[in-house]
């Protein structure tokens, strides 16, 4: 499908598909970048528990439907039914087959008003907060069966990632099916720049949001946690395990910018309502950046 924001110049759109199973985290972000001059490619990024890969593509392999839920590059599907890959690179091998089941996507958008805005640095979207995975891939030639795997799908689109912000993502836990995405950043806007945060709890089938569009106060955020406040409403996240790994992300729509994420860090969330705690869950498998303004 051809779409004119391909031609725009220093632009990036990428996709996260984050698979969970036991104590294994498997996550592909397939995307596009053109840089300032032009220049256009495709790629794949994966992340292990163990480790990183970005494989390029030519920006002729990519290919989008007109729904925009279904991408294509070279011989890898990504769609909201599940995957097809095969991956083949000078380091990693990755064939098979993963199917999504009951999809759970969010009450409107995570952007909230700010998704009108044109001029967004960075956009965020919220495909899937939690859905069952099943399926196999070989990796390296290893097989992995994966049933009553966890998903997760989100995806970005806009110049460049904010110079400095968190993101922490949770959605297996024993026992219990909740789910919570935070994002704070430094948001440049209309010649100036604020602190900005989006964020949902799903717990029990009820979803909440706390963000900048309907009066969150951010109380604190640094590399071990956040706590984060919306009337009767506090989040409180705590990061015990972090050890992350590279990952490549955009500048002005170059994949050119080193941050580094942990899939699979050691964490706890605790949900508060009028001061009373509604959940304190802990998780093994949390995605979680934090990209200080050093960075």
């Amino acid at each position: 499908m051809k779409n004119s924001k391909y031609n725009k110049k220093g632009f990036f759109e990428g996709w996260y598909f984050k698979h969970q199973c036991n104590d294994r985290s498997i996550a592909f972000i397939p995307g596009v970048n053109i840089d300032r001059n032009g220049l256009k490619y495709s790629f794949i990024q994966i992340i292990t528990n163990e480790k990183t890969y970005n494989i390029k593509y030519d920006f002729k392999d990519f290919s989008i439907s007109k729904d925009k839920l279904t991408i294509k590059i070279k011989d890898n599907l990504f769609s909201k039914n599940g995957l097809i890959l095969n991956v083949v690179s000078n380091e990693i091998k990755v064939k098979g087959k993963l199917t999504y089941e009951n999809l759970t996507p969010i009450k409107g958008d995570i952007m909230g008003p700010f998704a009108l805005c044109p001029f967004m640095e960075c956009n965020h979207g919220i495909i899937s907060l939690h859905h069952m995975v099943s399926g196999k891939l070989s990796i390296n030639n290893k097989d992995e069966i994966i049933e009553n795997g966890i998903g997760y799908i989100e995806k970005d689109w806009g110049s460049s990632f904010p110079k400095s912000y968190l993101w922490v993502q949770g959605n297996d836990f024993k026992n219990e099916k909740a789910s919570i995405m935070v994002s704070i950043a430094d948001i440049p806007f209309l010649g100036l720049e604020f602190k900005g945060c989006i964020a949902c709890v799903l717990y029990k089938g009820k979803e909440y949001r706390l963000a900048t569009y309907n009066g969150v106060k951010i109380i604190n955020y640094n590399e071990r946690g956040l706590i984060i406040k919306r009337g009767k409403y506090k989040l409180e996240i705590e990061i015990n395990e972090n050890y992350p790994q590279k990952l490549l992300a955009p500048d002005g729509g170059e994949m050119k910018r080193t941050i580094y994420e942990n899939i699979s860090c050691t964490s706890i969330y605790k949900f508060y309502i009028k001061n009373k705690i509604i959940f304190n869950l802990e998780s093994k498998n949390a995605s979680f950046e934090y990209v200080p303004v050093s960075n």
